[in-house]
């Protein structure tokens, strides 16, 4: 793990594409442009924005501005709740490209499954025509639990590349990632840094040890699971720290002592809606 770049990939392999290890979350981002420029000029590739966050032009924008090619840079959307069924996802893709300002989007997820089987299906056909029509390299879900990625595998479509969910130290959704392994879905973490409510002395001791932040530990902890960590900050400082976390491995000891920490779903301090019908 110490051997691992900020520029480090995983390999989609139902897509034929990499994807950047880390990357930046943007939700509730009041300047994403400035966050997002920070990232890209430290070394981020990754960008994790969504419909319902009401930045993805900002976000194009920013990508433009960095001066990076368009290629270089992994930029992963997300349709809205609202806007499950077949005909208003592939609205939505359409909306979503004008917004970035893109040719394509490198990854699109359901953000929840927060509607019903027929409307959730409906959305995955249309997601999976805008990646055979090139609009989408790839596609994915967040926030589903076994029993909605098993609708799409028992409907005979082809399987997420991703699911996105809250993962950290104290929520580990165990169930999700043992089933994700078994079928080859990579593994997204969201709120990795348990919105700084890290007053936990395991956490504290570790990063004091390590001579490293409680949020470098988070992360590496994250990257040493195998999973994808979106760190989010609107502080361009803590967006350049967060990143800082290649130059140092926790040990076998540290990983156990975190691993501890799990407090299943009562762990959780966002929504994670993966218990909906």
């Amino acid at each position: 793990m110490s051997r691992l770049m900020i520029d480090s990939t995983v390999h989609l392999p139902r897509s034929g594409i990499e994807l950047p290890l880390l990357g930046l979350g943007v939700f509730r981002n009041e300047d994403p442009q400035t966050a997002c420029l920070a990232a890209l000029k430290r070394g981020y590739r990754h960008i994790d924005s969504a419909r319902m966050y009401y930045n993805e032009a900002q976000v194009g924008e920013a990508v433009r501005n960095s001066g990076l090619p368009r290629e270089e840079v992994f930029i992963t959307s997300k349709i809205g709740n609202s806007e499950h069924g077949y005909e208003r996802t592939k609205a939505a893709v359409v909306s979503s490209l004008g917004n970035f300002k893109f040719a394509y989007i490198d990854l699109m997820l359901m953000h929840s499954a927060m509607s019903d089987k027929e409307r959730r299906l409906g959305s995955w056909r249309a997601l999976v025509e805008a990646k055979a029509a090139g609009q989408l390299r790839s596609i994915g879900v967040s926030n589903y639990n076994v029993k909605h990625m098993e609708e799409i595998r028992i409907a005979g479509y082809e399987m997420p590349d991703v699911n996105q969910i809250e993962l950290h130290p104290l929520c580990q959704q165990k169930e999700i990632v043992d089933y994700c392994n078994q079928h080859g879905i990579v593994i997204e973490a969201y709120t990795p840094l348990i919105r700084a409510r890290w007053d936990y002395p395991v956490i504290l001791e570790t990063a004091a040890k390590l001579n490293k932040g409680p949020a470098e530990v988070l992360v590496r902890w994250s990257l040493q699971r195998g999973f994808v960590p979106l760190p989010k900050s609107s502080n361009p400082d803590r967006v350049v720290s967060n990143a800082d976390v290649y130059d140092f491995e926790l040990s076998d000891e540290d990983m156990k002592r975190l691993d501890a920490l799990d407090r299943g779903q009562a762990g959780a301090v966002t929504w994670n809606p993966i218990n909906v019908d």
